[in-house]
């Protein structure tokens, strides 16, 4: 199906041409005999490529029925393709060592490359740059250049399945130099189908010329025989992530009990999101009416119910983190985060931010806990002891005063500091 360019674009013409026009069969000049004409978008612009094909006259000469395209057409892109090299290199680059998404790209390209291209054609690019990108990385010469310097080998396998029921992708890999051999994806685990990987893994070595110091992995059956088949006196050493993780998983049952504990003691995240939605329906029905009536009056907005909803979207996406390992324990993480945001409201109600207490008290009573309580409770026992301290204080000045101007030896300045000190502590007291 032909593609619907944009009309308004201005395509730079580039006349590509055979750089041999010699018949390579019988030795005769090559005819133009068609025109090919590729257009893609680079960074510099749009291009149009327009390719002179090129064949032998001669009918008699085997390759007459062959055209030959210009060389230079590889250079700047590959055929059918709408993009140049430097925009795949540049999609690859984003894709794969920023982590950029697939819409971002799109974007990206749009405002500011001036590069319409949908979302299945970037996800048809970015296939296409990891099938060359696993080519590169398993090329034998770039092997040898890469483990010169390595005097030895060190092999680990393991199985990734998304879920129950899928096919588990089998990752071969070499611990010294961090590198990824090759991965398959299987259906079973049995030792006829793991044996193939280890095979493969033998010829590997072989053609790097370095030996195997040690395997690694998680001591599956399927692993241990096919292992000590190709690989005959060669340690098999048990994986240290498996061996803690299936020490830890009595610890980890628990930490499960304990999430499921925590997520029952919080309820009512819900109702709590739409009592805030119902006031600040209210309140933008109210400042509608108001705008209404006077147009001039700017009515500023509030913000201490949006302040209630990131603290419900902060514990709901707390709730369903499942993410940690045996050294994080996820009930940990939970209990740690929850600890944060009961502190973080603790000292806004305290503050008093976001808004008027009695205005979002009804939404803000999930934060009064016994530590708020305890806060409370200290606070007027020193307030309390401060009054004491302030009245005992101001009786002994007092007296000392009246005894030094019944004697005679108190000077002007010398009771100004004494009053000067029954302020501060009625201050405080206070």
């Amino acid at each position: 199906m032909a593609r619907r360019w944009p009309k308004d674009l201005a395509w730079t013409e580039v006349v590509l041409e055979v750089e041999d026009p010699w018949c390579g069969k019988c030795g005769r000049r090559m005819h133009v005999c068609a025109h090919r004409r590729h257009r893609i978008f680079t960074f510099e612009g749009p291009r149009l490529l327009v390719c002179k094909l090129m064949h032998c006259p001669d009918r008699a000469c085997s390759s007459h029925g062959h055209m030959i395209s210009p060389e230079q057409e590889l250079n700047l892109t590959m055929p059918w393709w709408l993009i140049g090299w430097d925009v795949f290199c540049w999609l690859g680059h984003r894709r794969f060592a920023r982590h950029w998404s697939v819409p971002q790209l799109r974007a990206e390209l749009l405002d500011r490359f001036r590069i319409p291209l949908s979302e299945d054609a970037i996800e048809d690019y970015l296939q296409r740059y990891q099938c060359m990108l696993a080519a590169r990385q398993q090329d034998p010469a770039v092997l040898k250049k890469e483990y010169q310097k390595t005097r030895h080998l060190m092999l680990s396998i393991d199985g990734l399945q998304p879920e129950k029921g899928h096919e588990t992708l089998y990752v071969v890999r070499e611990l010294r130099q961090q590198r990824v051999w090759f991965a398959e994806a299987l259906l079973s685990s049995a030792t006829d189908e793991i044996r193939p990987l280890i095979v493969k893994a033998r010829e590997w070595a072989e053609r790097l010329e370095r030996p195997v110091r040690l395997w690694m992995s998680d001591k599956q059956d399927a692993f241990v025989k096919a292992i000590a088949e190709e690989f005959p006196g060669k340690p098999h050493r048990y994986c240290g992530n498996h061996f803690l993780r299936d020490l830890a998983k009595p610890m980890l049952e628990l930490d499960s009990h304990a999430k499921v504990q925590m997520r029952s003691k919080i309820r009512g995240l819900r109702a709590i999101e739409r009592a805030v939605l119902q006031v600040r329906a209210a309140e933008r029905a109210e400042q509608d009416h108001e705008q209404e009536r006077l147009p001039a009056l700017l009515v500023s907005p509030t913000n201490g119910l949006e302040v209630v909803l990131d603290y419900c979207a902060a514990v709901r996406g707390i709730l369903n983190d499942s993410q940690g390992g045996p050294l994080r324990p996820p009930g940990a993480r939970m209990s740690q985060a929850l600890g944060e945001v009961e502190h973080s409201l603790q000292r806004n109600v305290r503050l008093k931010k976001g808004g008027t207490r009695n205005r979002c008290w009804n939404v803000w009573q999930v934060a009064s806990t016994k530590e708020e309580a305890w806060y409370w409770k200290r606070r007027k026992k020193w307030r309390r002891m401060w009054r004491r301290l302030a009245t005992s204080m101001r009786h002994w000045t007092l007296l000392r005063i009246a005894g030094r101007y019944e004697s005679g030896s108190t000077r002007p300045s010398e009771a100004a500091c004494w009053t000067k000190k029954t302020r501060f502590a009625n201050r405080w007291a206070d």
